[in-house]
């Protein structure tokens, strides 16, 4: 029998507060589209960093966030597209640009970037 979590949703592109009711089995995004509330996100399948989050209070489970490095998510970030709460939540939308830097940064700006790929050693 699936728990119901409450989560509130501080979204900082709009300067808004979302508070809602999510089942611990439903994805998070997908629970707060059905309730009306639209968050950013992409591709659906937690490999990039449009619909990320900083967990602010809470737990939250992303097995399948593989767009996001184990540090990042050591450091309270996930994927609302494949995160299910684990208890009350209490998160804030990110710069998805933000994000891409702190996972990817440190391949760019080294001389090692030819045509926006990085490149291994020569």
């Amino acid at each position: 029998m699936s728990q119901t979590y409450t989560i509130t949703v501080h979204d900082r592109a709009k300067g808004t507060k979302y508070t809602l009711e999510v089942p611990d089995d439903r994805y998070i995004l997908h629970s707060c589209e059905k309730q009306g509330v639209e968050l950013p996100f992409s591709c659906r399948n937690g490999a990039c960093t449009t619909c990320a989050v900083r967990v602010l209070k809470g737990e939250i489970y992303q097995p399948e966030a593989v767009g996001l490095s184990q540090e990042l998510r050591n450091s309270g970030y996930a994927l609302l597209c494949v995160s299910y709460a684990r208890s009350d939540l209490e998160v804030e939308t990110q710069d998805e640009d933000e994000v891409y830097e702190l996972q990817f940064g440190r391949y760019f700006g080294k001389g090692k970037v030819r045509a926006g790929l990085p490149l291994d050693e020569e």
